[in-house]
């Protein structure tokens, strides 16, 4: 069973609870989704620290319920 946009930003926001989370359907499948995360606790890190830390806040999910995810992070800006 696919996963909603609400389930997947409640993921992040649970683990980053200051993130600003966008999550779009890019292909209306409920298994194709864009999201773009943007939390403090991202500042210093490299792009794929970011990229883990969000994937290890889906607990697995990804390629079993959440098929694709196309992901962009980034840490607030001063």
């Amino acid at each position: 069973m696919p996963m909603n946009a609400k389930e997947i930003e409640s993921l992040i926001k649970d683990r980053f609870p200051d993130a600003e989370v966008t999550i779009r359907d890019l292909a209306g499948d409920g298994d194709h989704y864009a999201a773009h995360v943007v939390s403090g606790e991202f500042a210093g890190k490299s792009r794929v620290q970011q990229h883990k830390m969000v994937y290890d806040a889906l607990g697995g999910r990804m390629g079993d319920v959440l098929h694709a995810l196309a992901l962009t992070t980034a840490a607030p800006k001063s």
